[in-house]
């Protein structure tokens, strides 16, 4: 029996592309908390707000004022609300395909946020009042103000969103691939020392 042939010195094998079993469950476990959580949170708003004044909170730092939004934030698109459901399929899809070859953990808890903050609006949109693909999003924090002066009331999904794009943003920025690797630093020396030969050969 021929033994298999072992991986080339200096080069990183990044699992063929196939993804992390560890990286695809931690995805999937934060997206499920932040889904879980923004129902609960907003449950228990519509049980203890409907039909009540904000309740004032550190000072007025964060008031709880149950709103019904149909748009985005500042009410953007609200004459459109059909239009949301279908990006936020969108985005679930595009997830779903960066989970195939998700290797980094820090890219799981990302892309985890973004997806549970997605679903959480996503099944407002679907199945609240007043009719499916139509329905208003439940929010009910509020910085500074009441009413959403200063900034638009939001809810856990937002904050969610929010945290899962900032946290992208930054592992980009610091080179943090989907696959595990930190570009400029996996580079196969292999190919390095070759490109180095090649280039002293042409000063020869």
């Amino acid at each position: 029996m021929t033994a298999a042939p072992s991986a080339e010195p200096g080069r990183t094998d990044p699992g063929g592309g196939r993804p992390r079993p560890r990286a695809v469950a931690i995805l999937a476990g934060v997206a499920l908390v932040a889904l879980l959580a923004d129902l609960v949170t907003k449950h228990l708003a519509l049980a203890a707000l409907t039909d009540r004044e904000p309740a004032r909170l550190l000072g007025g730092l964060i008031y709880l004022s149950l709103t019904r939004n149909s748009g985005a934030a500042w009410s953007i698109g609200a004459d459109h609300t059909w239009v949301f459901p279908l990006i936020t399929i969108g985005v679930v899809g595009w997830i779903v395909w960066m989970a195939l070859r998700l290797r980094s953990l820090p890219w799981a808890v990302s892309l985890g946020l973004v997806l549970g903050g997605a679903l959480g609006n996503l099944v407002d949109r679907i199945f609240r009042a007043p009719s499916p693909f139509h329905g208003h999003v439940v929010d009910m924090i509020s910085l500074f103000d009441p009413y959403g002066q200063v900034w638009p009331v939001f809810n856990l999904a937002d904050s969610s969103l929010v945290c899962g794009v900032l946290l992208a943003v930054l592992l980009e920025l610091t080179g943090r691939q989907r696959d595990g690797r930190r570009a400029g630093r996996d580079e196969n020396p292999t190919d390095t020392n070759a490109s180095q030969g090649a280039d002293q050969r042409e000063r020869a």
